[in-house]
This record gives C-alpha cells, structure tokens and sequence, in this order.
C-alpha cells in the first residue's frame, strides 16, 4: 500500500488541521465543515496528480492548443454522515465524477463500548468496474467501515484502481487497509496519529467529525 501522510509535508493544510483540533475552533460548525471541506479540495488536488492523462485539443478564439486531461473515470464513495463535507471538497476539483454514497457507522458490542462492529444499510452507486474508485471518510480509527464500504461497492464491479482518503487515521486503521483492500491501494491522509482510547476514538484526534459538523446524535 503506498501511503500519503501529509502531515510530515509543510503546507497549508497544516494549519486547516491545527484549527479543526482546536477546541475553541470547534465550537463554531460552519467552520469546522468548511476547513473540512478545503482539505478535501487540497487532497483531491493531489490526487489527481496520480492519475493518467490524455493529450486533448481544445479550440479557442485565436487557435488550438493540446492540453492533457484527466482520461480515467473517476467514482468518488463517500461514507455517511461525516463525510459529507469533505466529499464536497472533492467534488469541486472532480467535478466530473460520478458518484456513489455507503452508510457504513460503528456500532458498539459490549456494555463498556470497548468492543466495535460495522453495520451497512444503504448504498447509492454506480457500476465502478475498470473506474478509478476514490473513497473518503474523515475518520479511519479502526479501518472496520472504510473496509466495510469498500466491500460493499464491490458489488457494483471490480475497480480498476483505488485511493482511500481521510483526514485522520491510526496505524491500526492502516494494517485493516494493508489486510483487507488490494496491495496498490493508496491511502492518502492529512495526518495519522498514535492511536485510539479504549472508545475507540482517535487520540489525540480532534473528536467525532459527524457531530462537529452537523450536531450530536442520540
């Protein structure tokens, strides 16, 4: 699996993620999904970087010129609710994608919430066999429903190549990947830290990104 960790790069992004930790930041919504969103566009813009291209002619007032565009068909997953903005982030540099939405959430096992399965209900996708398969997620703790998402757009088709994005991610995150997702898979991150607490939450993470963006849920 090649792995992007952008937080060991020095760039702008850095500093979107310095103010989503921050819990003052926190406290205004519409901030936090908006920084959310840019580091969407900041990582969509590297991605694209990796893709293949093909030279394409394109007539203006005063002549042509050869411009090389993107020639991969991208399908661009996102797991709901959290991943919304972030999604919307990618959207404005893909803006050709097609697009395809999994509900994949954790679900506690045990009485101390020490213990997480995945559970899917919905998805929304179109065929993503051949395509190039971009699935983000802000938060890969465990790596349970980014595995789980991608198994279920599976069953649309074979992906002809797949990039996992996300915001924060843990190395236990990163071994699920490595074990269950194909081996040139590439897992593009704005930062990945330690580890989890006994919840299962990212430490020191910055918290649960769905309630930061849209409000707690029962």
């Amino acid at each position: 699996m090649n792995i992007i960790n952008f937080s060991e790069q020095n760039s702008v992004m850095n500093h979107f993620m310095a103010e989503i930790r921050d819990k003052s930041y926190q406290k205004n919504r519409l901030l936090f999904r908006n920084n959310i969103e840019r580091i969407g566009e900041m990582m969509a813009y590297e991605i694209s970087k990796s893709l293949t291209y093909k030279s394409k002619t394109v007539t203006t007032p005063l002549g042509t010129i050869d411009i090389p565009l993107i020639k991969d068909e991208v399908v661009l997953a996102t797991v709901l609710r959290a991943g919304l903005p972030f999604h919307e982030g990618f959207l404005k540099v893909f803006d050709h994608a097609s697009n395809a939405f999994v509900s994949a959430y954790r679900m506690y096992t045990n009485r101390e919430h020490t213990e997480v399965g995945v559970h899917t209900e919905y998805l929304a996708s179109p065929s993503v066999k051949g395509k190039t398969l971009i699935i983000v997620d802000p938060m890969l703790a465990t790596g349970g429903s980014m595995v789980a998402a991608y198994q279920a757009l599976l069953k649309t088709g074979k992906p002809a190549s797949v990039h996992i994005a996300c915001v924060i991610g843990t190395p236990e995150g990163v071994e699920m990947l490595k074990s269950n997702l194909p081996e040139d898979t590439s897992l593009w991150c704005a930062a990945i830290d330690p580890g989890m607490n006994e919840q299962k939450y990212i430490v020191p993470g910055f918290g649960d990104c769905g309630d930061l963006c849209y409000g707690e849920k029962l």
